[in-house]
Parts: structure tokens; sequence; C-alpha cells
């Protein structure tokens, strides 16, 4: 491959023996007669050491056509006009389809494409060379992919990708105290990058063998991370953690349902002995919208009802609750007031009756039966004259 690649001043780290200090330079295509002076990470490939959250490997490209993604080659890839996009995302479909060397072609005419045209658009740059450092990590090309991570990262800071590879370059050239830094940086970022912990362990020993118990002081300065640059990822919580919580949550809306239920309960037997039965009825409604099947409530807004010589509703909260207690002597008795109040003596009569077959020492029942009993009486002869 013969494509060019021009670089600006002071981007040399790691560069090719094609390259001179401070002065543009042309990359090799593939760099692999540098190969022999790379070294693979310890138990890994020179581009596979862990990686990334969420399914994301250190090694796939980034933007449309990255493995996992149906590749649209025309699809836009950030600023990047539709010719350099298209050679983006073919790269990215190489890359996917282990063509390294052809994506690594793609890559470098996409920029040489943007420098050229003069596009000012570095996040689009930064993933370029990024994509292209992978290439060069597939290849065991370390020093380039040094370079190209360096001049991503100039481009677009704290950028994650490009760190973690550049780490392992570094490593897989033995650079120890470079290779530490970057994937200190790394965790900065984003703590949950499994490859960074790794890394760090393995090197910090590698270190310590290397420059005995003062090695810290011997490291490059690590980074401050700015807070803007930080991703603070969360683990999906599991299927059994939501479960917990929604039970959580289910318990403390029924403990507060059940003290605002006391409050309004107790407001409404205030209310009663106060002789505001408008408002103790308005009490317990509210407290039958918490609890429907709370029999006592029931009785006690009928006996509001009756007060407010609202005969009908005393009836029907007496008829609920004694669907829920079939023996409740104040049901029957108020809901016989109800009758009364409707002048269906008959039925105020029957229910005066069960209370009494319930319990016989209710005087006030008997008193009322008797009162009834005479109602009836005179009702009967009125209905016989008329």
């Amino acid at each position: 491959m013969g494509n060019a690649q021009k670089k600006g001043p002071g981007y040399r780290e790691g560069g090719g023996p094609n390259s001179q200090p401070g002065t543009p330079g042309r990359r090799r295509s593939h760099g692999l007669n540098n190969a022999a002076n790379s070294k693979e990470v310890p138990g890994s490939s020179p581009a596979a050491n862990g990686s990334l959250p969420a399914g994301k490997s250190q090694d796939e490209p980034q933007g449309p056509g990255s493995a996992g993604e149906s590749c649209n080659l025309d699809a836009p890839c950030g600023a990047l006009p539709p010719p350099l996009a298209r050679l983006k995302n073919q790269g990215n479909m190489l890359f996917k389809n282990g063509q390294f060397g052809d994506a690594l072609e793609k890559y470098t005419q996409a920029i040489d494409g943007c420098i050229e045209a003069g596009i000012d658009s570095p996040e689009d740059l930064c993933v370029l060379y990024s994509n292209r450092a992978a290439c060069f990590l597939k290849d065991g090309n370390s020093a380039d992919c040094i370079q190209d991570c360096t001049r991503a990262l100039e481009l677009h800071p704290f950028s994650l990708k490009p760190l973690l590879r550049r780490a392992m370059a570094y490593e897989s050239l033995e650079r120890y105290r470079k290779a530490y830094v970057d994937y200190k940086t790394v965790l900065q970022i984003d703590i949950s990058v499994q490859a960074a912990h790794d890394s760090v362990h393995r090197i910090t020993k590698m270190l310590i063998e290397q420059d005995g118990p003062d090695w810290r002081e011997k490291l490059p300065e690590i980074p401050a991370v700015p807070l803007s640059a930080q991703q603070h990822r969360k683990e999906e919580p599991s299927a059994e953690l939501l479960q917990a919580r929604a039970e959580r949550a289910e318990q403390e809306k029924a403990r507060k349902a059940e003290a605002r239920f006391t409050i309004l309960k107790q407001e409404g037997n205030e209310l009663v002995k106060n002789s505001q039965f408008q408002g103790a009825s308005e009490k317990y409604s509210e407290c039958l919208a918490i609890k429907p099947n709370e029999c006592a409530i029931y009785t006690n807004r009928a006996l509001c009802f009756l007060k407010l010589e609202r005969f009908a509703e005393a009836k029907q909260d007496c008829d609920s609750a004694l669907q829920m207690e079939p023996k409740n002597k104040k049901a029957f008795y108020r809901r016989a007031l109800a009758h009364k109040g409707l002048k269906d003596y008959l039925s105020a009569s029957t229910d005066l009756q069960e209370v009494l077959q319930l319990d016989p020492n209710v005087q006030e029942a008997e008193q009322e039966l008797e009162m009834v009993t005479n109602l009836l009486r005179e009702s009967l002869l009125a209905n016989a004259q008329g």
C-alpha cells in the first residue's frame, strides 16, 4: 500500500523509520517489518487484552459498520463528507472481517482525504487514527499504533479506546511505566474496564521486579482526568434486585397508606364527637379510598349519613358492611334507622329484630322496635282507610 500520511510537528512518539523528527513524514502501510520489535502482552494477542464494557472490544473500530452491526457503506459519519465516510465504513467492514491490512489502507485514505480537504473535525479524525491504530496493533506494529493513538489523543484528549490501545502497545514493547500510566488513566475515565485492572495488576509486579520498592517514583506523571471526561457506568440490576426493589416499594407504599388511613379515621371520629357529620363523612370516604373493605368505616359513615338525613346512602353503607360481616349489630341497627327514615317500617322492624336476636340486651333496639311497630300499625291503618 502506498497511501501517504502527513504528520504534524511533534507527532513522533514510536514513529516509523521513514519519518524524521519534527517534519512531515510518510507512513508505511503495514509496518510488518517492525513486528519483530514487538512483544506480545502476556496471556493474549497484542490486540486482545480484555474488553471494554457493554460487550465492546478495544479492537473494534468506532463508527457504523462495527462488529455486531449491519454495514451500510454510505451511512453518514459525523462531519465527514460522503466519500470519506464511505472509506471509513469500508475500513470498519474490512476490520470486522479480519482484513486488517486492507482496513488500514481505507483508514489511511480517509485520514489523508481529511488533511488534504482541510476538514476541521477533531472527533472524526480522532476516530480514524484510533481505528488505524487498532489495525497496527493487530499486525504487531506497536510503534505505529502508539503514534496513531498519540495523535488521536491530541485531537480528542482522554478518549478511551486510543488510551487503551496505546497502553497495550507500550506493554508489548516492554515500556511498562508508560503502559501503567495509560492503564491508570483509562480507569479514571471508566472504572469498569476489566482489561485495565488486570493489566495494572500484572504490570505492577513487573515494575517492582524492574525498579524495586521505589518503582512509583520512576513513573511518569499520571494525568488527572476531568469530570467531564469520566464515564459513570452502572451495571444493569439483576431481575432479583429489581424484584426486591419493587417489593420494598410496595411495602413502603402500604406503610404510608396505613398511616394515612389511621390519621383520617381519627380525624373522622373527632369530627363525629363534635357533631360535624359532613366533614366526618368526607374523612371516612377518604379512608375507604385507601381501604375499601374496612367494615367499621362503612358503619361510621352510615351514622354520618343518618345524622344528615341521607337515608338511602346510610342504607347502602350498611348493606356493604353486612356483606363483609353478616352479623354486625351496628350495621343492622343503623340500617333499621335508615329504613325508618325512608318510611319502610317493615324492613326497619325486621332489622331491629335481627339486632335483638344477636343481642337481646340492646335497649336502643327494643325502644326503636316499639316505635317502628307503632309507625307500621299507623301506616297500615292509614292505607286501609285510604
